[in-house]
């Protein structure tokens, strides 16, 4: 039996039922792994680590005594992504030696869950990308199609997922990162609702818009993740107090009476024809089997992606200031004064798209230009908020495809940044509104590679999102699937 194939309960129910021992596990994703490096899905590899754990799983379960759901499990998260004691580079130079001394309260969750952790994955350098070829450690590879990106900036930990070399993986979405690769690896990547699970010990790219969420290979897998990983955190001053409902009980098999929101101004970003296809019929399926279409306006959703990159440059640019060669992280070996060393420092140490936006961040926040644009874009960020709240008074859920169209080839928009970041039209309003959203595969495109749909739903309405996309993913059919 090929063990690497197993969704996560899969796996939980198999060490339950003393079918297979964690240790079994691990080394079979290992050695995944070990036969997969062409993807350049991993950055670090925990080997020594993630069997030890496994060896401790294993005893624990075969005690006898009650122990927590993902035990013996093995994951991978985003090297963005603390971890004590174990590298973790944010996808750049500037950070290559930087071994933290504290876990991300994530990290603490599933190592009380004992779950297993096999490696930090690949991703855009500070998780400034959408196709993971901006990570100084070379490009993650698509696992469907070598020759198309896997998205990003959780790139790798999509691959991870979709080339089986793990039972699910962690990333962090800012503007889509996971939801985007999620859509392009075929998988289910869920964004939490801003403030449902701690960012303490996340790399911050953008504060305000940065979440950390799971990437799996089934909805209820999903829903298993976020029950582990979700819940108030006071080293987290964004923390939200929240009732946390079980994730693993929101399934009932029905979505008649669901009202679910369609916006003209949102299904008319331009995307690709074949997307439409999908989305059109995903909507028809869902009126055919309970669902309410609702009408729903939402005349500032076209304003959306400008807002997000003023006000993430702006926020990147102000968090990645601490990154000066003098505290931690790379240092220039020849400068004169603090100057130079600021300024060999960072021109060394930081990659292309991350200088980039350091430089739209600046210019935004500086004095001549500061009322112009990132003011301007925070009072367009409180209108799009505010559409959404109208529009949840009226509806459950909003529909819209992930991405505009479907993954593209290595190469194909690096040199037009401005067309690579369009790709996030459907993604960045749900940041910038601080809404959960998750990514389900609704088809394929002419280049067979997945299709995403998007369910939206209102603050910590994950339950709704989880019901609906299981039902989706259980009984919508498309050719190939």
């Amino acid at each position: 039996m090929d063990y690497t194939l197993l969704t996560l309960l899969e796996a939980s129910k198999l060490l339950k039922d003393r079918k297979v021992t964690s240790v079994e596990l691990t080394k079979s994703f290992l050695q995944k792994i070990e036969q997969t490096k062409k993807l350049n899905t991993l950055i670090t590899i925990c080997k020594a680590d993630a069997l030890a754990t496994a060896e401790k799983a294993d005893k624990i379960i075969q005690s006898g005594v009650a122990y927590p759901a993902l035990t013996g499990l093995p994951i991978i998260i985003k090297d963005n992504i603390s971890t004590k004691g174990v590298r973790t580079t944010c996808g750049s130079k500037f950070l290559k030696n930087y071994i933290p001394p504290y876990n991300a309260t994530v990290v603490e969750k599933l190592n009380a869950q004992n779950a297993v952790l096999l490696g930090k994955a690949n991703m855009d350098e500070f998780a400034m990308g959408g196709s993971n070829e901006h990570s100084a450690y070379g490009n993650v590879l698509n696992p469907l199609n070598n020759e198309y990106v896997p998205g990003g900036s959780s790139g790798g930990s999509a691959s991870a997922v979709g080339a089986n070399l793990c039972l699910a993986s962690l990333g962090s979405d800012t503007g889509g990162s996971i939801r985007q690769p999620a859509a392009y690896c075929g998988l289910i990547g869920l964004k939490p609702t801003y403030g449902l699970v701690s960012r303490f010990g996340l790399v911050a790219f953008a504060s305000s818009l940065d979440q950390i969420g799971p990437l799996t290979k089934t909805v209820k897998d999903s829903a298993l993740l976020l029950s582990v990983i979700a819940g108030s955190d006071e080293k987290d001053s964004t923390s939200e107090k929240f009732k946390l409902p079980d994730y693993n009980k929101c399934f009932t098999d029905s979505i008649r009476g669901l009202k679910v929101g369609i916006s003209k101004e949102y299904l008319n970003l331009f995307m690709s024809d074949e997307t439409k296809v999908s989305v059109n019929s995903v909507i028809e399926f869902l009126k055919q089997h309970g669902a309410t279409l609702v009408d729903i306006n939402l005349k500032n959703i076209d304003l959306s992606l400008s807002v997000y990159y003023v006000v993430a440059c702006a926020e990147a640019a102000s968090n990645l200031s601490r990154f000066d060669g003098v505290k931690y992280g790379v240092r220039a070996k020849d400068y004169k004064n603090l100057s130079e060393l600021y300024f060999k420092s960072r021109t060394q140490g930081f990659g292309e798209e991350v200088k980039r936006r350091i430089m739209l961040g600046n210019f935004v926040l500086s004095s001549g230009y500061f009322d112009a644009y990132y003011k301007r874009a925070k009072k367009a960020q409180q209108a799009i908020k505010c559409e959404f709240e109208k529009a949840f008074n009226i509806c459950d859920v909003i529909i819209s495809p992930t991405t505009p169209s479907t993954a593209f080839k290595f190469g194909e928009k690096t040199d037009n940044p401005v067309e690579m970041y369009a790709a996030d039209v459907y993604t960045v309003p749900v940041n910038i509104a601080e809404l959960p959203a998750i990514s389900i595969p609704c088809g394929k495109g002419q280049n067979n590679m997945p299709i995403g749909i998007q369910l939206i739903g209102k603050k910590f309405s994950e339950c709704t999102l989880l019901n609906t996309a299981d039902y989706i993913e259980k009984h919508y059919s498309w050719e190939g699937k």
